[in-house]
């Protein structure tokens, strides 16, 4: 995944999708979902942040270290987050045969984060770039 580099303040996420249980037992299908206006997943990369000008740069200055002209700000949302976010600011993105949603930052209405070893239960071997096959 080392070409999908993110721009600006954009956030990559793997959407849930399929049916979902309700508190009460009932299943709803994936059609039903479709009607929400927030939906949810895992955040598995980020952008940079937002672009800020940066104070320290001057032209004036020819002997001064160079420095670039901005800044980044950066976001709240990190990899392996839970986002909720609204549905209709997702972007649909298929890449390696895996579907994606590219949401932007502000888009995101919500984040859960877990402790890091809660972290762990949520990588299968696939994301981990290991071969299921070998013992």
């Amino acid at each position: 995944m080392s070409e999908i580099l993110l721009v600006g303040d954009r956030v990559l996420i793997t959407p849930d999708d399929g049916e979902r249980q309700t508190e009460s037992g009932l299943v709803l299908p994936a059609t039903v979902a479709e009607r929400d206006k927030v939906r949810s997943g895992r955040v598995v990369r980020v952008g940079p942040g937002y672009v800020i000008p940066n104070p320290e740069y001057s032209e004036g200055e020819p002997w001064a270290p160079s420095r670039d002209v901005i800044r980044y700000l950066p976001m709240q949302a990190r990899p392996g987050d839970y986002a909720f976010f609204l549905r209709k600011e997702a972007i649909e993105l298929s890449w390696e045969g895996r579907d994606y949603l590219i949401v932007s930052h502000g888009a995101i209405l919500a984040l859960i984060r877990e402790d890091p070893a809660d972290i762990l239960k949520h990588i299968t071997p696939d994301d981990a770039g290991l071969d299921t096959d070998e013992p």
